[in-house]
């Protein structure tokens, strides 16, 4: 399958119900320990996301971007280009300009086909609308390394394989949580990216 075909077949998977929050739940980060967090979801920051799909001679490919330490938010976490909402723009062009902005990928290289179930994130108070596009024609990402420290691309083969889903005690904010993860490239991918990327695996899952 190519990767147009795929994405027809996304665009058509992701027009129907859609695996939701009982996928993002599987990499749900579980403290041990109740704690509360301020924000909410009616107060929730718009933002949106990417999952930019290519083609190379090792497959399908998706790109991932390890944060700086100089950004306000998840600093040196492994993430998808995206960001905050503008007023005036589709949540799509959101996704779109973000990842112009971090990877230089200029939108009109972009063809997005479909998009995923929002995320709420408490931690940070945003609301994460995830797209999935792929690259009309090959471009190589150009980091902004004020907010992007790395830029590595990883096969829909070793997403889908189960050995790359782990999981492991953690010490966040002081507390011992369980932090499911998949192992990618030697990276640990973990909280909202993971929750997106269990949500996009099992509709690959569908359609493959």
């Amino acid at each position: 399958m190519d990767i147009v075909q795929l994405s027809e077949k996304l665009n058509q998977r992701c027009q129907e119900k859609l695996p939701g929050k009982q996928a993002q739940q599987k990499l749900l980060a579980r403290p041990h320990q109740p704690f509360s967090l301020s924000n909410t979801v009616e107060h929730a920051i718009p933002a949106a996301i990417l999952i930019l799909l290519y083609n190379d001679h090792n497959g399908i490919q998706f790109i991932l971007t390890e944060r700086t330490h100089e950004v306000q938010y998840h600093k040196g976490q492994i993430a998808f280009p995206g960001g905050a909402w503008e007023e005036g723009e589709k949540l799509s062009e959101t996704a779109l300009r973000e990842t112009h902005e971090e990877i230089g990928i200029n939108p009109d290289q972009v063809r997005i086909t479909a998009r995923l179930t929002p995320l709420f994130i408490a931690v940070t108070g945003f609301m994460i609308h995830p797209f999935i596009g792929f690259l009309r024609f090959r471009s190589e990402p150009k980091p902004h390394t004020s907010e992007v420290q790395n830029v590595f691309s990883v096969s829909l083969t070793d997403l889908l394989d189960p050995e790359n889903l782990k999981e492991e005690v953690r010490s966040i904010r002081g507390y011992s949580v369980d932090v499911p993860y998949f192992d990618l490239r030697g990276y640990k991918v973990w909280g909202a990216t993971a929750m997106i990327l269990a949500e996009f695996k099992a509709c690959l899952e569908d359609v493959l």
